[in-house]
């Protein structure tokens, strides 16, 4: 038995226990953190500069790229150098920074995302009254919020859980560090006081998918009055795949944070994290950009001039 002031390090859950499954899982985690990299880093490259693309949606766009590249950066490639060298500790104060960055990177991420459903809803629904709801300066403070949203929810949660006795080992069942896998790790009810924290979080990102879906129902409304199938095909493609990311990350993070401690498995729990953790991250750039020939244009006209 041991209390968190006597923890110095956690141990984090491996993927595989022989030698070639652990390279297997590093070869994995390389290449889809590698491609998040280029992805992401090519969508910031692009829309910073190309004057054209110094729009509202753009902005967010570059906005979700970054918080993209910090979220999948805070977990994967600890977990690859584990894998790698055959380790699983990670450091007390590592642990909780891990936390705190995954919390925000994420936090930040759903509330940028809700916010660019209504950007949507804006350009597609009122476009009259774009400019004046969606202007430069509304644009700043919005993001700003969403931001600044992120890191206090990831505060307070952090604040909260390494606040807490710990004293059920260090072993964290998990490929990083999660809350509801430390929480396992205490021994006094005090812990209800995150579980609280982990629901109200849960049920405001549940009400933010919710405008989500509302959102984009008004879309697909005003999108159904376009006489050109075309055009209907096009905003379908564009918005469904959008949906369809979002509700991955909600289905996936709500099962992670409000599942009860008895329906728990390895192999359940270490697939799910993966699925809100790691793809959308990793192919939020291929949806938010496969259908915007404008972002396509961008990034040719960037590559072309790298390659002459």
């Amino acid at each position: 038995m041991c209390n968190s002031s006597s923890i110095s390090q956690f141990l984090l859950l491996a993927f595989a226990d022989t030698r070639e499954l652990q390279l297997l899982h590093f070869g994995l985690f390389l290449g889809i953190y590698l491609a998040a990299l280029l992805a992401n880093g090519l969508i910031i490259t692009a829309i910073a500069c190309d004057h054209r693309l110094h729009t509202p949606m753009y902005f967010f766009l570059l906005s979700l790229a970054l918080l993209d590249l910090g979220c999948i950066s805070t977990t994967v490639p600890k977990s690859m150098a584990n894998s790698l060298w055959d380790i699983r500790a990670i450091s007390y104060w590592g642990c909780a920074a891990q936390v705190f960055l995954f919390f925000f990177f994420m936090s930040a991420e759903f509330y940028l995302l809700t916010v660019m459903s209504y950007d949507r809803y804006v350009a597609i629904c009122k476009p009259l009254h774009y400019g004046t709801l969606m202007g430069s300066r509304a644009c700043v403070h919005v993001a700003a919020a969403a931001w600044g949203s992120g890191f206090l929810n990831a505060l307070l949660h952090t604040a909260s859980t390494f606040s807490l006795p710990l004293c059920q080992g260090n072993a964290v069942d998990q490929f990083f560090c999660e809350i509801p896998q430390i929480l396992k790790l205490s021994c006094s009810h005090s812990y209800l006081r995150e579980v609280w924290l982990l629901v109200l979080g849960c049920s405001l990102a549940f009400g933010c998918f919710v405008f989500m879906v509302l959102s984009y129902v008004q879309i697909f409304r005003a999108v159904l009055r376009i006489p050109s199938q075309q055009g209907q095909h096009k905003a379908f493609s564009t918005c469904l795949p959008h949906l369809a990311v979002v509700s991955l990350l909600v289905s996936t993070g709500l099962f992670a944070h409000l599942k009860p401690p008895s329906i728990s498995w390895s192999s359940l729990d270490l697939v799910v994290a993966v699925l809100y953790s790691v793809v959308p991250p990793a192919v939020n750039p291929l949806i938010y950009s496969m259908r915007n020939k404008e972002l396509k244009d961008a990034l040719r006209k960037l590559l072309g001039s790298h390659l002459l």
